[in-house]
């Protein structure tokens, strides 16, 4: 069945549904507004983050005519960080200092958001991270002033090793994006398979410039090593022709491939009938979800956009959502408060409730790992399967080791 054709069906179930998601209105009153100073990388990865943006703008509608929190409506100021952490500093900077913005979140690549939590915790100002995936984020840098809502770069490994594992291959290559998100992937990989599977070999391992890469000469490289498994880290453009170039090539027939966020409409739709089928990806299966939470947000984001969403539709959604239900905790937007509030705070969304740990400060949303097929001349997830984030996380005891004075 064709995705459209499920989005068609999925509505008539999901519009009874469309009221789960909405805070109950509050008796309005005259109020400031709640600026939440939101920045990130617009013109870098627009794939990403112009559904992103719709979602969050979505949330805002939401609850502002559901009363705001407390009374208060939300306001949104948004900013594009430049793609890099200069500019992102620059850019936090103003947000508080020229905007007034109450709370400061966003951020996609992850040095930009390393730079930014830096920022936070010098500044005292409360960052919600919503999408860079490096574990330094709430592990080794992590800071009492930043949260993060997306499951962490370990956390969708650590979601991938059963198939991995699973798979009994020894000689293994390596495919990533060359800077923070990419490195922490490719470590992370590699860490936890030796741990599983002591005699496995890397073969290869291609660190590829971020949106540069050039095809060709890596999907060869990969074809000399001989591997009999391929982990996956590039995603956008970069996945696009590093899968072209292998198709043509056919440098991964009878390869087995794990990849991080290839199931992500942003990055799987573009490749039409050319998408790599039999990999094992997380992703975010939309046409597949049947959940009243989910059904209820799906409903009202094509009624107010005319589409079906994405990946970063969810991830902006969730982070206003999460604001809100924090400011709601705290009783304000007092930082102090709010830092306390977050901790352990319980937030209700699109995939279910999860909760932010108040240990690392991590959300435990978690991802859909699936198979990738062919329907209709378009890739899709087969047999999605939800992993809950809290599965795949350290205990208390282990951050302690991995996030050390942190706060």
């Amino acid at each position: 069945m064709r995705p459209s054709n499920v989005l068609r069906r999925a509505l008539l179930g999901a519009a009874l549904t469309a009221s789960l998601l909405a805070i109950p209105a509050l008796p309005a009153r005259a109020a400031e507004p709640i600026r939440i100073g939101e920045l990130n990388s617009y013109k870098a990865q627009p794939a990403f983050l112009d559904p992103y943006r719709k979602g969050m703008q979505l949330a805002v509608k939401q609850i502002n005519e559901a009363g705001g929190v407390d009374g208060r409506p939300l306001e949104l100021v948004s900013r594009d960080d430049g793609g890099n952490p200069g500019d992102a500093i620059r850019v936090a900077e103003e947000l508080v200092t020229r905007e007034g913005a109450d709370i400061i979140a966003g951020t996609f690549l992850s040095h930009v958001g390393l730079a930014v939590a830096d920022f936070a915790k010098r500044r005292k100002v409360f960052f919600l991270a919503a999408e860079p995936l490096t574990d330094k984020l709430t592990w080794a840098d992590g800071n009492r002033y930043t949260f993060r809502l997306r499951p962490s770069t370990y956390m969708q490994v650590a979601m991938l090793m059963p198939a991995a594992i699973g798979a009994k291959r020894k000689r293994w290559a390596i495919v990533y994006p060359n800077y923070e998100y990419g490195q922490s992937a490719a470590e992370t990989f590699k860490t936890l398979l030796r741990a599983a599977q002591p005699d496995v070999e890397f073969v290869a391992e291609q660190a590829t410039p971020l949106g540069k890469v050039d095809a060709g000469p890596v999907a060869q490289a990969i074809a000399d090593a001989k591997p009999d498994a391929v982990f996956n880290v590039l995603f956008g453009p970069d996945l696009a022709k590093f899968v072209r170039e292998a198709n043509t090539r056919g440098t991964l027939e009878g390869t087995f491939v794990v990849s991080l966020l290839s199931g992500e409409p942003e990055y799987l739709d573009p490749l039409k009938d050319e998408a790599p089928v039999g990999w094992v990806v997380t992703g975010y299966p939309w046409y597949a979800i049947t959940t009243p939470e989910h059904q209820a947000f799906l409903a009202a984001y094509v009624d107010a956009y005319g589409e079906p969403p994405r990946l970063g539709s969810i991830v902006g959604y969730t982070t206003i959502r999460s604001i809100a239900a924090g400011v709601a905790k705290a009783g304000g937007t007092d930082t102090e408060k709010l830092v306390d509030a977050f901790a352990g705070l319980e937030v209700d969304g699109p995939f279910g409730p999860f909760t932010y740990r108040a240990s690392d400060h991590q959300a435990t949303i978690g991802a859909f790992v699936g198979t990738l097929a062919l329907r209709d001349r378009q890739g899709v997830m087969v047999a999605p399967v939800y992993v809950d984030g809290a599965s795949v996380l350290p205990s208390d005891a282990e951050v302690r080791k991995l996030r050390p004075a942190a706060d």
